[in-house]
């Protein structure tokens, strides 16, 4: 919904300031007339999405599973939109919908950070990026949430000047310094890299490393500093200890692969850095409550 919203109120933002329409926005459903968020929030559409329709841009909005709403008749319908010249965005997972189509072959392209190693290695033609948000040629991705109010004025200030833009980030009360190229994962951290540069960097060896993790001893000695120092570095600004942060992130990691992808059970357990399905169930269960299978039942 954050992401739907960050999409369709700037827009809205643009014509108030600009105090005419200079753009108009339809929302299409697959073909209910009622499309229910994944917060539960109900959406009117205004039709259905129609190959014989003229679209300038449409922008494709996802969210979990984003597969169970992709078919061979939706891909036909999006390729026959693209041979009238439509252009064509994605948000958040809307970009598996737009890859699985075909429409993004050849194309620089991101997804919500979260699914950015398995996308790069399902759709091995596409030049998958962790960026914000791209704009190549007629296809434009963004990672999701307030990343897609990034591309909008980003859209606005090309369309119609720097003001306009600023106006409209002005209403929300929104710093838009954010480029494109600017990585997704790591605000936190970069927030942390100036009182604890150390630990930002200990953050961030953790995400590059869940598949096959480091051991914490491993972390200090890249970092120049002892285990022990680390730990103490965790405690003060985290309150967790090492170990405990990067199972957790790990354990993160895994449950949305839970949510978002069709991945095995064995397969997941390796994808966050466990070495056997019975480690992943019983780490999973400990800090959940629950075994990972239940999250599919």
């Amino acid at each position: 919904m954050l992401c739907f919203s960050s999409v369709t109120e700037p827009l809205r933002a643009a014509n108030r300031a600009a105090g005419t329409t200079l753009y108009q926005r339809q929302v299409l459903s697959l073909s209910e007339p009622t499309v229910i968020a994944s917060n539960g929030i109900s959406i009117e559409a205004d039709g259905v999405l129609s190959s014989d329709e003229d679209i300038p841009l449409l922008l494709v909005c996802s969210s979990f599973n984003p597969e169970r709403y992709w078919s061979t008749d939706l891909a036909h319908t999006l390729r026959r939109l693209r041979s009238r010249g439509t252009a064509f965005g994605a948000l958040d997972t809307g970009s598996i919908i737009l890859a699985k189509s075909g429409l993004l072959d050849g194309y620089k392209a991101t997804i919500h950070w979260e699914m950015l190693d398995g996308f790069a290695e399902d759709f091995p033609e596409i030049n998958v990026a962790p960026d914000r948000f791209i704009v190549d040629r007629g296809r434009m991705t963004a990672g999701g949430g307030t990343t897609a109010l990034d591309l909008m004025l980003a859209l606005i200030r090309a369309q119609h000047g720097h003001f306009l833009a600023f106006d409209v980030a002005s209403q929300f009360i929104y710093e838009h310094d954010n480029l494109g190229s600017d990585p997704q994962s790591g605000i936190t951290i970069r927030q942390l890299a100036h009182q604890a540069p150390a630990l930002a960097k200990s953050l961030q060896l953790m995400e590059n490393h869940t598949e096959e993790p480091l051991s914490i001893n491993d972390i200090a000695t890249r970092l120049g500093t002892s285990q022990k120092d680390l730990e103490r570095l965790f405690g003060r600004h985290l309150k967790i200890t090492p170990g405990r942060y990067y199972r957790n992130l790990r354990l993160t990691i895994a449950q949305r692969m839970m949510y978002k992808t069709s991945m095995s059970i064995g397969e997941i357990a390796i994808r966050s850095g466990f070495n056997s399905p019975s480690a992943f169930s019983r780490a999973y269960k400990n800090r959940y409550g629950h075994s990972p299978r239940s999250e599919r039942l």
